[in-house]
């Protein structure tokens, strides 16, 4: 079985992989996803060490990532806020330089994407970003190969976003914008996207024919689509802004009036942890319309592959475990 080949060190965002790229990781996480349903394992990534570092806590990323590449014959390192102080006491670059040393690649869960960007160009091992407040790529990438494994053409697919123009919701669009994806974001008129997000995701669709359409009318946005999406309204780090952000958010939940409005049959996603009876209720989280935790359980084969494909080479370059 062949491991896809990244022409990039790191994943800091989707950009960083071309439309092949990601379509060979589908592929491949696809075998993965099967194989181990079949209770076998490949030691793909046996003797290999994965510094989970986080800034910001979370429960799929660190099982996902810490289960997976177990899966693959390797091991994690947990390394919290309170083990690990990125930029107090000890620069990004030394701890980079320090952990290259060590390990043989680092996921990080953090705040500011600098933060990221910094560490990977001072690091000399693959760097994964696990969430920034800029970009949630392995969630995006995650997200479309759930829809994948519906279908294979993404021609015919059109996937409606609603709620915060967040990490999830650029990432959701660069990712559409590479693979040629009909996605429409509504979002209130202050929550809307980043607009830099949104010009590279235009120049990409420019390119794949992808449709982005960003608006701040619900009704428009669901039109016709067979894939429904949301998020939290309040991510980690804006607590103080809670009471705003629900009243700004409040007619921009899914619901079963909102999803009786998309094309018969929508299927709902949604990252997780969802806050139910906000921008989600019950009677569509559990419905057999939700496809939530299948797409919960595709972060770990998801990032399996991406694991693979980053550090399932030998400091030479070479795959080391065939």
């Amino acid at each position: 079985m062949k491991i896809p080949a990244l022409r990039t060190k790191d994943l800091l965002t989707v950009t960083d992989c071309t439309r092949e790229e990601i379509l060979e990781l589908f592929t491949f996480a696809e075998k993965l996803k099967a194989r181990t349903k079949s209770g076998r394992r490949y030691n793909i990534l046996k003797g290999k060490t994965l510094a989970m570092v986080f800034e910001k806590s979370s429960t799929r990323t660190r099982v996902s990532f810490e289960t997976g590449i177990l899966q693959l014959g390797g091991h994690a390192l947990f390394l919290s806020k309170n083990d690990i102080q990125l930029g107090r006491g000890e620069t990004i670059g030394d701890t980079a330089q320090v952990l290259s040393r060590y390990v043989d690649g680092i996921m990080l869960r953090t705040f500011s994407h600098d933060t990221i960007i910094d560490l990977a160009e001072n690091a000399s091992i693959p760097v994964i970003n696990g969430l920034s407040d800029s970009f949630h790529p392995c969630q995006a990438l995650t997200d479309f190969f759930t829809i994948y494994e519906r279908t294979k053409d993404f021609s015919s697919v059109k996937l409606a976003y609603v709620g915060d123009g967040n990490n999830v919701a650029c990432s959701l669009l660069l990712t559409a914008g590479l693979l040629g994806v009909d996605y429409s974001i509504a979002c209130p008129k202050n929550y809307m996207p980043d607009p830099k997000v949104v010009e590279e995701a235009n120049k990409l669709a420019a390119v794949t024919g992808a449709t982005l359409t960003i608006t701040s009318d619900i009704d428009a946005a669901v039109q016709n689509a067979n894939y429904l999406y949301t998020d939290v309204w309040v991510s980690m780090g804006m607590e103080k802004d809670t009471n705003k952000r629900k009243k700004a958010f409040s007619k921009y939940q899914i619901n079963r009036s909102l999803l009786n409005k998309c094309a018969p049959g929508c299927l709902v996603l949604h990252c997780l942890p969802a806050h139910r009876g906000e921008e989600i209720t019950d009677d569509v989280m559990d419905s057999p319309q939700s496809i939530v935790f299948d797409q919960a359980e595709n972060r770990m084969h998801l990032q399996k592959a991406l694991m693979c494909a980053l550090m399932g080479k030998n400091r030479k370059g070479v795959f080391s475990w065939i």
